[in-house]
């Protein structure tokens, strides 16, 4: 078996240099987005703001003024744990929220939806059926006289396995997930690249800053005074979104625990860049990428927010977080009909029960009134939320023709 390598032993041969990542991953990102619509839909935030700087102010209902996601699809939701273990099935993707119209992310988690159905093979009625769903579970959040435990308890298969698997997770899944293994190293290969020298003094002088080693011993209950030590950092290659952004994947050890055998601690630092997500004019967020992307996350995603620390890097706004074994992507790829339904009416609660935690009474009633003022009369959804999500699918339907048609013509230049 070949040695592994790490940055401590310095074998980086054949690994790509800082300067050489960006043209790499825009490589990586293309052949991605090429493989289905689904993909090009997650991995092209840009079109979806496009269109919703296309449409006509009065086109869409102006819900109150709150933390919205901005990128609302359904790969960015899934299960999520808190300081001290418990699980839920939160908003786990934060990069660009933005104060702005709830509505936007309802009509992104449609978009998502209505794409995975179309990758299922299922018929489009079943999509007119999954947009039903979506308007009564997103609905459900914001009325008192709901039965949302009933509503909970019925998750789509999807969500019962990864909630299985999510509660049972300890750090040696999280190691052999993450960095495939659980030695005190990041093993440098397809998923992690070395860094500069300057990257690596530049981490290691980060968790010298009490503030932010103090984000590992909270979670372990230790003192606060406890020594965190870099043990090893690598550039993480992640996903299409994170494309030409600083992305690290750091190893820490608290007080010799690692050397002696116990949990390492696995922490995700992330760049905050400009939010692309429209905004409400006028309302007051943190001017600092990275803060403001702690700060809606506290708001949407309180398990994860609580988890989170802004700091700078390499002179650029990042977030930092460390990594829970519970923390897991939801996967919803192949659809059958049953569990299309269900996954739409779970995911659009999940993402009203974000909505309406930021709300007062007078607001969660106004805007359900709002919602259900706008019904369609032939389908059992608001228009403007059915007519959202046919031009956004056929948009994007283009859109993926015509990347995967660039993107074979640049594999045969």
């Amino acid at each position: 078996m070949p040695k592994k390598m790490s940055q401590k032993n310095g074998t980086h041969r054949g690994l790509p240099k800082p300067d050489d990542r960006l043209e790499l991953l825009s490589a990586r990102r293309n052949a991605k987005m090429a493989r289905s619509a689904h993909a090009y839909v997650r991995g092209n935030t840009g079109k979806f703001y496009e269109w919703l700087d296309g449409i006509e102010g009065h086109a869409l209902p102006e819900g109150p003024a709150i933390w919205i996601c901005g990128d609302c699809h359904a790969g960015n939701i899934g299960p999520v744990a808190n300081a001290q273990g418990r699980v839920e099935i939160q908003i786990r993707d934060l990069d660009q929220t933005v104060i702005g119209n709830p509505a936007h992310d309802l009509i992104r988690l449609g978009l998502s939806l209505a794409t995975a159905a179309r990758g299922s093979d299922l018929p489009g009625v079943t999509t007119v059926h999954m947009m039903e769903a979506l308007a009564d579970g997103y609905e459900r959040a914001f009325d008192d006289e709901s039965d949302q435990t009933d509503l909970s308890a019925e998750k789509p298969e999807a969500v019962r396995v990864v909630m299985k698997e999510a509660v049972r997770r300890s750090w040696q899944h999280l190691a052999e997930e993450r960095i495939e293994d659980v030695e005190p190293d990041i093993p440098l290969g397809k998923r992690f690249w070395p860094l500069s020298k300057s990257e690596r003094r530049e981490i290691e002088a980060l968790f010298e800053k009490r503030t932010v080693a103090r984000l590992a011993t909270e979670l372990r209950s230790e003192d606060e005074h406890a020594k965190v030590s870099v043990l090893d950092a690598a550039y993480w290659v992640k996903g299409c979104s994170s494309l030409g952004r600083l992305r690290y994947a750091v190893l820490l050890d608290v007080d010799g625990a690692a050397l002696d055998g116990d949990d390492l601690c696995l922490i995700d630092i992330k760049e905050a860049a400009t939010a692309a997500a429209p905004r409400y004019p006028g309302v007051r967020m943190p001017r600092d990428n990275a803060q403001r992307v702690v700060e809606g996350a506290r708001h949407l995603a309180p398990f994860l927010g609580d988890r989170m620390r802004a700091a700078r890097l390499v002179e650029r706004p990042v977030v930092i977080r460390e990594l829970l074994p519970q923390d897991m992507k939801l996967t919803i790829e192949q659809l059958t009909r049953d569990e299309a339904m269900k996954a739409a009416r779970f995911l659009a609660l999940v993402v009203g029960k974000a909505h309406a935690r930021q709300m007062d009474d007078g607001e969660r009633k106004a805007w359900l009134g709002e919602l259900r003022q706008r019904r369609s009369k032939t389908i059992d959804a608001p228009h403007w939320l059915w007519k959202s999500i046919v031009e956004l699918v056929s948009g994007h339907e283009a859109g993926y023709l015509e990347h995967c048609r660039r993107y074979s013509l640049d594999r045969r230049s």
